[in-house]
């Protein structure tokens, strides 16, 4: 054996539990297991998937619309991919031409703008001008600053002779870094109140438009149910989640109340008087927690990743993002991390993102704060690093995974900018 070889095979047995991604088999997702113990045409669950991601956004655009206001990026972004998704359509049968017929005949897109135009005038109308995010960079950079100013000056005054008690930094520590999140603390309450204020109104003036999006929601989930039904799919297995419970053919499972909304989990009913499809023994331990897209809990799957969008930080230390829920791209992130390599954090999860709260958190999918238990700086072929953070399993069984850039101003290579962005 050459000294190479013992090297690596002291380096192994030194971190036995921390094996590095590219040695593990390349696990099944969900849609591959319902795909093998239902013999399905891949294709038809690519569809499907395609089409409950079009809902989601949809419902919740619908629901939630002052949380698109001013967002204009964001929302492009939206529109774009559901657009795209939309147009493969004319690839399917003739139920799929029709789904695309409603969309380009009820002019959804149009409508979506329509409806964001239509409630950043209102909210322009009583005091607010740009999105809550934005204000609150920009109140955390105005707050801040002049305390950043002042801890200076404290440390320049024993420099120039004049001595400075050290007992004095330590309130003024406190007060640095309370202050930013006791500002933030509060716009988001504002800013909550003011969504429940003005729900009503909303919707009273915009109620065609809202009414239109909810009629294509449930052209879609009439479109889904019957193609499971078509391939015989058991529906208890297909589980998602919406923010309107009035739609037909529906049967809600659970519900979670997250910032004053509720979040509905639901699957599709069966026809009346019609039996159940038989569930396959493979699936029939699993059936009461399967997701599409989310994991499969005995294969454990790595499908839960959160990305922390709109990351704003520098030299490793993150200060503030949005945490946005990738499951629709876990195959393409499973491949990032397969294609990367890992190391320890030299920076604490504390220290990373020291005003973690409940305020800027990443949160489980049934809506409790995740707990960070790894932190891994990841090396994406030498060309781009990037942070994962494992969280510890949550109490509903779930286990969340969160990527983040390292500092907002790095570029993001070309075929990563999809996951990132």
């Amino acid at each position: 054996m050459n000294e190479n070889e013992k090297s690596e095979e002291s380096e192994v047995r030194e971190q036995p539990s921390r094996m590095s991604r590219r040695a593990r088999p390349v696990r099944k997702t969900q849609s591959q297991i319902l795909q093998e113990a239902l013999n399905l045409n891949p294709e038809a669950l690519t569809s499907i998937e395609a089409k409950l991601s079009i809902i989601k956004f949809l419902d919740y655009f619908s629901e939630e619309t002052l949380d698109f206001i001013f967002k204009d990026r964001n929302v492009e972004q939206y529109i774009s991919k559901i657009s795209d998704k939309v147009e493969k359509f004319d690839l399917g049968g003739e139920e799929d031409k029709l789904l695309k017929r409603g969309f380009e005949d009820k002019k959804i897109i149009e409508t979506v703008e329509r409806l964001k135009a239509n409630i950043e005038e209102l909210a322009i109308s009583k005091g607010i001008n740009k999105s809550v995010d934005k204000r609150l960079r920009n109140l955390s950079f105005i707050v801040s600053a002049p305390l950043l100013a002042i801890a200076v000056i404290f440390l320049i005054l024993p420099m120039i002779g004049i001595p400075v008690d050290s007992f004095l930094m330590f309130p003024l520590l406190c007060v640095f870094c309370m202050v930013p999140q006791l500002v933030k603390n509060s716009v988001v309450k504002k800013w909550y109140s003011f969504k429940e204020e003005n729900r009503r109104e909303i919707y009273t003036k915009n109620r065609d438009d809202f009414l239109v999006l909810k009629s294509y929601i449930g052209e879609v989930l009439a479109n889904i149910r019957s193609n499971l039904l078509e391939m015989e799919v058991p529906l208890e297995l297909i589980k998602f989640s919406l923010f309107n419970r009035d739609y037909e053919n529906l049967k809600i499972t659970s519900q979670k109340k997250l910032r004053g909304l509720t979040e509905y989990y639901v699957s599709f009913e069966y026809p009346e008087g019609m039996e159940p499809f038989p569930i396959p023994e493979i699936l029939r331990q699993q059936h009461e927690k399967t997701l599409i897209p989310e994991k499969l809990k005995d294969e454990k799957p790595e499908k839960n990743f959160v990305v922390l969008a709109e990351m704003k930080g520098k030299d490793g230390v993150i200060t503030s993002f949005i945490p946005s829920l990738k499951d629709n791209l876990a195959e393409k992130i499973n491949q990032l991390l397969n294609d990367s390599e890992f190391t320890d954090s030299p920076l604490k999860f504390t220290e990373i993102i020291p005003n973690y709260s409940e305020d800027m958190a990443i949160y489980c999918i049934c809506g409790e704060i995740t707990e960070i238990s790894v932190v891994n700086i990841c090396n994406w072929k030498n060309k781009f690093k990037y942070y994962l953070f494992e969280g510890k399993q949550c109490q509903c069984g779930d286990q969340i995974y969160a990527l983040s850039l390292m500092d907002s101003g790095e570029e993001i290579p070309e075929e990563l900018k999809e996951i990132f962005s």
